[in-house]
Parts: C-alpha cells; sequence; structure tokens
C-alpha cells in the first residue's frame, strides 16, 4: 500500500463473510466483497442504544468476527494507481453479538429510545418544571437548547404533541401525556381558526410571540408556500391531535378534527378529477387564484399522499367510521393511478408534482425533474398498510414494484443507509445526486418502514434483510449519544452534518413526528408480526371520552386481519372482561373517572 496514489477515509458495512489473522472479508448490501485490513490500533464497539452506555470491544475483535456478523467499518483506503481499493479498519462498529445479532429487533428497543426522545424534547422546551406552552420554540439547538427565534409554527406543536401521545402509548408514562393534552389545548386555543359559517377548521402556520401580544401568522411563512395555504401544513396540524384523540376521545380534538377534515373537502378536494390542491389562497380559499403563483392549481404528492400516514390512519382507527375508509381509498387510488410513470422507458421514481388535470409538473421550483427517495419508499409502506383493510392488485403491485427498484437507486451499495435527492432520469446509466450525497434521518425512518412494514405483512425474508440493513444504519450513526435526540443528517460515510439549519434538532423542518412514528410503528410491526411476540399498550379515556358506540378501538395500526388479537385488559389494574378480542375493541364502562387502561395484544398462533 505504500505505493498508493492516493488515499482517503471511508465506511464499508456489511456482514462478516471471513476473518484470517489481520484481515476480514464484507459482503456488502451490493452484495460485493471487500476485504479489510486491520491494525494494531484499530478500536470497535457495540451498537447501542439512546441512554445506553458505551460498550468497548476492542479487545474482542477476533471472537467478534463471526461468519454472518453485521459490522461497519470506518478508515483509511488506499487507491493504488490501477484502481484497487484497499481498506483499512480504523474503527469497527458490531451491530450484535452472539445470541443477539439484532438488538432493535429485541422487545423494547423502540420503546426505550422513544422514551429518551420523548424525555429530550420535554426537558428541551420545558426543562423540569411545569408544561407551559407559552414558552414552546420551534427552533432547538442541537444541545437541546431553544434558539433566539421566536415564531411557534402550528405543524412543530402538533408533531410534538404527536411524540408525546406515541410515548404515552407504548411505556405508559402520565408526564408524556400531560405534554400531548396540554399542547393539543395550546392549539386549540392559539392555532386554530373556526369559520362558523362555512363550517369548516383552519389552522394558522403559527404564531410570532417575540411581542408584548402574539402575533396570528395566518399564511405560510415558509418560502415555498409564501403567503399561500399549503395542505400539508393543514395536514399536520393534526398529527398530534389525532393521536392524541386514540388516547383520551377528546371531544373538542375531535371536533377540531372533523372541521379541518371538511375543510380539506370543501376546498382542497377536486370533485371533478380526483385528489387535492397543494394550496389554496388565504383570503378566497381557492387554489386557483392568481396569487398563488407556482403553486396556482397544482397538486403533490404532500397533498394527496400526506393524509394517510399524518392522521387519516390513526382516525380510521379511532372511530371505525366508513367516511375515513372512503377517503384513505380515494388518495390512494390516486397515488396508484397518477404518481407512477408509466410513459415508455419512464423513471423508476414516482411523479411528485402536477398541474390540476394530473400532467405532471417537472419545472416547480426545488422540485424539477427530482426523486425524493423517502417520498418512493412512503408510498410503498402506507399502500400495505391500506391493503392490509382494503386489498386491491393495484396497492400490491406499485408496494412491490417500489420496494424492489428503490434499494438499486436509492440505497447506499457500500456504506447502508439511504440517500435523499436523486434526478429522476437517468444520465449515461446513473441517476445523479441533485446537490449531495448526505443522508438524512427521515428517509432512512421511510426505508425502515417500507421494509419492515412489507416483511411483517408477507413474511419476506429479502424485505426484513432490507429492515436490518437500514436499521442498522440509523441506530449506529443517527443518534446522538453526547445530547440526546437524532441528528437531522450525517455524511455518506455516518458522520454527523453540523451545518446551517441541518445542525438543529429543532426547525421547520424537523420536530418529534417522523423520529416518534419510526418507534411506534417499528414496534409494533417487530414484536407482533415478525417476532410474533405481545406488545403492551396504554389508553386513557376522559369521562366525556367521544369514541363512536362507547368503543376504545385499540388496533394498532391496519394490520392484516386474522394475525393479532386483543388478549388482556386492565382498567386502573383490574381485569376487564367486555372486549371482542378480534374487532380489538374494549367497551368503555360509565366512569365519571378518567380510567387507565392497558391492554395486550398478541400474535395469533399458527
Amino acid at each position: 500500500m505504500s505505493g498508493a496514489a492516493f488515499s482517503y477515509s471511508d465506511l464499508v458495512a456489511g456482514r462478516v463473510l471471513e476473518h484470517r489473522g489481520s484481515r476480514f472479508t464484507l459482503r456488502t448490501p451490493d452484495a460485493g466483497d471487500v476485504t479489510v485490513q486491520l491494525t494494531e490500533t484499530t478500536s470497535a464497539q457495540r451498537l447501542r442504544n439512546l441512554g445506553e452506555e458505551y460498550r468497548d470491544c476492542t479487545g474482542t475483535i477476533g471472537a467478534e468476527l463471526r461468519p454472518g456478523t453485521l459490522v461497519f467499518s470506518y478508515g483509511p483506503v488506499y487507491v493504488e494507481a490501477g484502481g484497487g481499493r484497499h481498506f483499512q479498519a480504523d474503527r469497527l462498529v458490531f451491530v450484535g453479538e452472539e445470541g443477539r445479532e439484532h438488538p432493535y429487533e429485541e422487545p423494547g428497543w423502540w420503546v426505550r429510545q422513544l422514551d429518551q426522545l420523548a424525555a429530550f424534547y420535554r426537558r428541551s422546551e420545558f426543562g423540569d418544571g411545569p408544561v407551559d406552552f407559552a414558552g414552546y420554540r420551534t427552533q432547538i439547538r442541537g444541545s437541546g437548547h431553544k434558539t433566539a427565534e421566536h415564531v411557534q409554527e402550528t405543524d412543530t406543536i402538533s408533531r410534538m404533541v404527536y411524540g408525546m401521545a406515541s410515548a404515552y402509548l407504548l411505556t405508559g408514562k402520565q408526564d408524556y401525556l400531560d405534554v400531548a393534552e396540554r399542547g393539543s389545548q395550546y392549539l386549540h386555543d392559539h392555532m386554530r381558526f373556526r369559520d362558523e359559517a362555512e363550517d369548516i377548521v383552519y389552522w394558522y402556520h403559527g404564531v410570532d410571540v417575540g411581542g408584548t401580544r402574539e402575533r396570528k401568522l395566518f399564511a405560510s411563512e415558509f418560502g415555498d408556500d409564501y403567503r399561500a395555504i399549503p395542505a400539508y401544513e393543514q395536514i399536520y396540524a393534526l398529527v398530534g391531535l389525532t393521536q392524541t384523540y386514540r388516547v383520551t376521545g377528546n371531544p373538542v380534538i375531535r371536533e377540531d378534527i372533523e372541521g379541518t377534515v371538511r375543510l380539506f373537502e370543501k376546498y382542497f378536494h377536486d370533485p371533478r378529477l380526483g385528489g387535492y390542491y397543494s394550496h389554496i389562497d388565504p383570503v378566497t380559499l381557492s387554489p386557483h387564484h392568481d396569487g398563488l403563483g407556482p403553486n396556482h392549481s397544482r397538486k403533490n404528492w404532500n397533498s394527496v399522499g400526506d393524509h394517510a400516514p399524518a392522521y387519516l390512519i390513526n382516525l380510521y382507527l379511532a372511530t371505525g367510521e366508513e367516511k375515513y375508509r372512503r377517503m384513505l381509498e380515494h388518495t390512494f387510488d390516486m397515488i396508484v393511478t397518477y404518481l407512477p410513470d408509466r410513459t415508455p422507458g419512464g423513471s423508476p421514481f414516482v411523479n411528485e408534482r402536477f398541474y390540476a388535470d394530473w400532467t405532471p409538473d417537472h419545472s416547480w421550483g426545488w422540485q424539477q425533474n427530482r426523486a425524493v427517495i423517502g417520498h418512493n419508499l412512503k408510498i410503498a409502506w402506507n399502500l400495505t398498510r391500506m391493503n392490509a383493510t382494503l386489498p386491491k392488485r393495484e396497492y400490491q403491485a406499485l408496494a412491490r414494484d417500489l420496494a424492489r427498484t428503490m434499494p438499486e437507486f436509492g440505497r447506499d451499495p457500500q456504506r447502508g443507509g439511504w440517500y435523499d435527492l436523486l434526478q429522476r432520469d437517468a444520465e449515461d446509466g446513473r441517476h445523479a445526486f441533485v446537490w449531495h450525497d448526505r443522508k438524512t434521518w427521515w428517509q432512512q425512518e421511510q426505508a425502515i418502514l417500507a421494509y419492515l412494514v412489507m416483511a411483517g405483512s408477507s413474511g419476506d425474508p429479502a424485505y426484513l434483510e432490507h429492515a436490518r440493513e437500514a436499521s442498522a444504519f440509523y441506530n449506529a450513526f443517527f443518534l446522538d449519544h453526547d445530547e440526546g435526540g437524532v441528528h437531522f443528517t450525517v455524511l455518506a460515510q455516518g458522520i454527523p452534518y453540523l451545518v446551517g439549519n441541518e445542525r438543529l434538532k429543532g426547525s421547520h423542518a424537523m420536530a418529534m413526528y417522523h423520529k416518534a412514528e419510526l418507534c411506534y410503528l417499528a414496534e409494533v410491526y417487530t414484536q407482533l408480526l415478525v417476532n410474533r411476540e405481545p406488545l403492551n399498550l396504554w389508553y386513557s379515556p376522559r369521562p366525556d371520552a367521544s369514541f363512536p358506540d362507547g368503543l376504545l378501538r385499540v388496533a394498532p395500526d391496519l394490520l392484516p386481519p386474522g394475525r393479532v388479537v386483543l388478549d388482556r385488559v386492565l382498567i386502573d389494574g383490574a381485569p376487564h372482561h367486555a372486549f371482542d378480542p378480534e374487532a380489538m375493541t374494549v367497551k368503555l364502562p360509565d366512569s365519571k373517572e378518567r380510567l387507565t387502561i392497558q391492554v395486550r395484544l398478541r400474535p395469533v398462533e399458527g
């Protein structure tokens, strides 16, 4: 290696094929083989969860390099004049250990991670004292401290509320539910506008609390949506409210959600060609107003596809109401009909921006003719969820097609992890990066859930392997063990990228939602459908809970029918027998007090 033309440092990931002396060979995600040189200074550690201590295993590297072990190796790469590469290990991260190959599949891994995340955001926003959302701030530094920015954005509060409600569902910790309920009330009191004449609810972009009086920000302040009401902001205003409603049955929250759904149907929905417009004018509430500029008469992935994962599936789970099932069906029918590129020799990626007549728009803003990897993956796992309650060949076909093709284009074949933005059309046989090859936290979530949901639903081992590799990369490089929380972005090699807004743990683009959604759904699918182990969840219905038919619906997600049953119900610690195992519903007793309900779900045997 002394004759190397040049060198650089890089990451390589894979499963150990063999280990001989000071060398070992890895089979990388793209099935290529890489030989790595150990040195007398190579260090090693084990993968660890948030809140866990550093675990050194430098002294046992030889024993750890068992065939099949998943490992990340970072160090110098020497490039010879002829093009050959020689990898040297500076440090190793062993994903598992003997008898514990994939620790993120163990019961409670994702529960503990969400517990740590909830504690981080609770502490960052409110310290150890009372929860007062008047002090909430959108921007949170990497250390967990607030910046001087004094705008409270509706969506980021709602995303935090979602995370706290989800943390209560998995842990039963009352403090998290208190945060979720106080946040929901704050949204109702400060961010909500009810139009009595139109019988609709819509949500301010946020409030500016920098002066002596709060100033309402009606239209969006974000550059892409400036002076418009974007559908996605109204959608994400509901994400925390709906998860909190699932837990508590709060009738005020339900009214706010239903009023916002009427807004979608009345002003965003296209009754002629289907789907939902991406923006409406803040004065006329029309999607066709000239003042909308590039957002005039447009539809996009977010305005159609984000309803389901953000709030609509959870609203249907909580109520069982057919109107929400029909709305889900409509959004997914629009996705399978209009988003895939069916032109001869077309792109493997979906189209994301459209004119009113569903003609693809490849000239809009930053999107142009570019693909967001995470959106393609998100479509796959949400189609799979929907197919569990309404099977359609079209849903299965698109989900499988995207799951089959995305690894070739969106996954890093050497290092693991998933990329961000690529050109939709190939040039010289390659879909080029748009700006960079960095990896963001939410794209990793989409990859993990895409393959985990599909593995749990189908039992396909190839999907499970993709889920395991994506989970390993995320848990190895995105968890911030020094300050808490999760990094926004890492370099392709897994090194945190702490520049500009990407150094923040809270911003317009990052709150608690994606991280909490990952933890919640990963625990649900891993335990119930992959490991086939029971799962406990907590609910806290109010005395005035507004659940249809007086039934608490505790299905954790749209799971494949017949795979999971409700096994046990405890109300305030005492057994309760008025429940339907197959429907996963609990008949609530009459009570003037709030109830604490713990349920156990278990996989069906056989």
